[in-house]
């Protein structure tokens, strides 16, 4: 079905009009053999609490953005290739049910479907992707480092490293981005090159600093030992959404898939 998709208008017509969403925020969608499979809103698991976002499965990469006006324009475009993607199934926890995690060396996250059938239909179509594209390329998923998926501010009341700092207005959380715990800042006061998730030093906690340092990798040049003075004020302004004041309801409209 995905090959009968490619170059038809229909396809063509989709693709442009999801450029169009994003505006010039987003980058260019239209390639060559790519094909949208599908679109919907999931429930995305912030670093602050879960947040609708609108999410467009193509037959080579994974796109999401926020959605910014009435469910028709999208910012924050974050683009994700499907050769890198694992998905977990996550157990129903409280209010928190349909979920998984999309797991990529660059970025990892948890999502969470209104439905059973829903969560279904999207782990299959991810999955079916996937495979589909490996096969297509000749290769098989890579001994990598994923990026960790970050643990919820609620978490953690208490820095997860020492056990003892409270977290409050003056002792800000922070997530290690080797392991996605939340810690104080002292026990995160040291930068390594994760070349996965960025071109710079990322905030690393000190065990995961201790376990690359014993690992005999290098930290970068541009390494910056204490953290806290490199950043701002706020919390880890690398997470990609946690800024935007939308509600965290799971949408009220059924996914589209076009196979």
């Amino acid at each position: 079905m995905v090959d009968r998709l490619v170059n038809s208008d229909a396809n063509n017509k989709r693709i442009a009009f999801v450029e169009q969403c994003f505006g010039s925020s987003g980058q260019p969608l239209t390639v060559p053999g790519r094909v949208l499979v599908g679109e919907g809103v999931l429930t995305k698991m912030c670093r602050k609490r879960p947040k609708p976002r609108q999410f467009f499965l193509f037959n080579d990469i994974l796109v999401y953005g926020n959605i910014v006006i009435n469910k028709k324009k999208y910012n924050k475009q974050h683009i994700l290739p499907l050769e890198d993607v694992k998905l977990q199934s996550v157990e129903d926890e409280g209010s928190l049910r349909n979920g998984w995690q999309i797991i990529s060396p660059s970025k990892s996250f948890t999502v969470y479907a209104a439905t059973a059938t829903e969560k279904a239909e999207w782990m299959a179509h991810i999955n079916k992707c996937v495979q589909d594209l490996l096969a297509k390329r000749g290769k098989k998923h890579q001994a990598v480092d994923d990026s960790p998926v970050w643990i919820p501010d609620s978490e953690a009341s208490k820095c997860m490293q020492c056990n003892r700092v409270e977290f409050s207005i003056l002792n800000r959380r922070h997530h290690c981005r080797k392991c996605g715990r939340v810690v104080c800042n002292p026990c995160s006061s040291k930068k390594w090159l994760l070349p996965q998730q960025s071109s710079k030093p990322l905030r690393v906690c000190l065990n995961c600093y201790d376990q690359l340092a014993a690992s005999g990798s290098r930290p970068d040049d541009r390494l910056v030992t204490n953290a806290g003075s490199q950043e701002s004020s706020g919390e880890d302004s690398s997470d990609d959404d946690d800024d935007e004041e939308d509600t965290p309801t799971v949408r009220d409209n059924e996914p589209s898939f076009y196979q």
